[in-house]
């Protein structure tokens, strides 16, 4: 198991019901605009047996290829070792551990839609996981980067906690 308190690398985990759409479109945008500088995880509550090709074409369409990923299932392993869980629509079966910050992004399901309506969702994702890049490497911004140790320590902006 990492030592999370030793990293300064902030690590976020994407949590959704079938870690197909949502989660793999966070993921993924966090992945390429934070080039390394963010651990990125993916996870399903109940995940799917692959990744939902509207979810694939509408983030192919803005330069991400999510098309390898494959849905992961939740692990509280995987909790514990994330400075940030963000959930999409699966909250409450998300172990809570202290010194995690939880996050719940109302987001529609892209399941079963087609890609006009998935393009909306998609840019949601988007201004939310940048939203999220500034908070977490504020020197993208200006700020002082907290490093994981203050964020555990309690440091920064307040976490909400179910």
């Amino acid at each position: 198991m990492i030592d999370r308190a030793a990293v300064d690398t902030p690590s976020v985990l994407f949590v959704c019901v079938h870690n197909a759409g949502r989660s793999q479109m966070a993921a993924g945008f966090l992945t390429q605009l934070s080039a390394g500088a963010v651990e990125v995880r993916s996870a399903g509550s109940l995940p799917a047996d692959r990744i939902n090709p509207v979810a694939v074409a509408a983030m192919a369409e803005v330069g991400i290829d999510i098309a390898t990923q494959v849905p992961k299932v939740l692990t509280a392993e995987a909790v514990q070792q994330s400075d940030v869980v963000i959930t999409m629509g699966c909250g409450d079966v998300c172990p809570v551990f202290s010194g995690t910050r939880y996050l719940d992004w109302d987001l529609d399901d892209p399941a079963g839609q087609d890609l006009p309506a998935v393009r909306p969702i998609r840019d949601e994702i988007r201004r939310r996981v940048e939203a999220l890049l500034d908070e977490l490497l504020p020197a993208r911004s200006g700020g002082e980067q907290l490093t994981s140790r203050a964020r555990r320590a309690g440091a920064g902006p307040g976490c909400r906690r179910r």
